[in-house]
């Protein structure tokens, strides 16, 4: 005799009992998963602290209220610091938009000069030979020297074959000659190129945008040269 099949209705209550069943048994594990979550030891979020403790909860990650106190402390201050930056940076925007040509002139200058003095910061002073105390790159010590001064040749004055780390007593009035300086560059670019140095008379008038551009160019060339130069220095 050949067996009725189940009706439908049973079907789905053996569905939804057993779906049931599957639901309790994941609550259950879950249950046991966060208390051993709970109970696993952490390690305290301050750096001088770093004691191990069990979170009474999962966004604690302090051990003590003396630890929570000095994360809240460092987190305001790191607040503190993003709003003076940001607050730096705005006034900094809106000080750029009164600025002058001359002004742009003058940042473009300050930047290029200092590459210059790290570029040159392996060789001695171009007029005299001499070289000065290790790591005093400054304008206090070093002067970024014109060749063909900014005076008289003014196109000239983000030239590169025009421009070299010098003490600043031979860059003050009577401090060398024009034969030694000449003689310096000649022994360091060579004798054509401070030739066609010589004759270049070709105007350059900048832009401001030029000027701003020229500045980050500079600026991210000393950079460069720094990050490049710190392994070599064992910074």
């Amino acid at each position: 005799m050949k067996r009725s099949p189940m009706p439908p209705r049973k079907t789905a209550m053996k569905s939804n009992a057993f779906a049931r069943g599957e639901r309790i048994e994941a609550r259950e594990v879950t249950k046991i998963a966060t208390k051993a979550a709970r109970e696993k030891k952490h390690k305290c979020a301050v750096r001088s602290c770093r004691a191990e403790f069990v979170r009474p909860a999962p966004f604690v990650i302090w051990c003590s209220p003396e630890c929570g106190a000095v994360l809240a402390m460092a987190k305001l201050d790191k607040q503190r610091q993003a709003a003076a930056k940001a607050e730096r940076k705005e006034r900094k925007e809106k000080l750029a938009k009164f600025k002058r040509k001359a002004d742009h002139v003058a940042d473009c200058q300050k930047a290029f000069n200092a590459w210059v003095r790290f570029r040159d910061r392996d060789k001695p002073c171009i007029c005299c030979g001499r070289r000065a105390a290790a790591g005093s790159l400054t304008g206090g010590v070093w002067d970024a020297g014109h060749y063909l001064s900014r005076g008289s040749h003014p196109h000239l004055r983000f030239d590169e074959r025009n421009v070299f780390a010098q003490l600043k007593g031979c860059n003050r009035p009577g401090g060398t000659t024009a034969a030694s300086f000449r003689a310096g560059v000649i022994a360091r670019i060579g004798l054509a190129a401070v030739e066609a140095l010589e004759a270049d008379n070709e105007s350059r008038h900048y832009t401001v945008d030029q000027l701003i551009a020229m500045t980050a160019h500079y600026r991210k060339l000393l950079k460069d040269l720094k990050a490049a130069a710190a392994p070599a220095a064992g910074i």
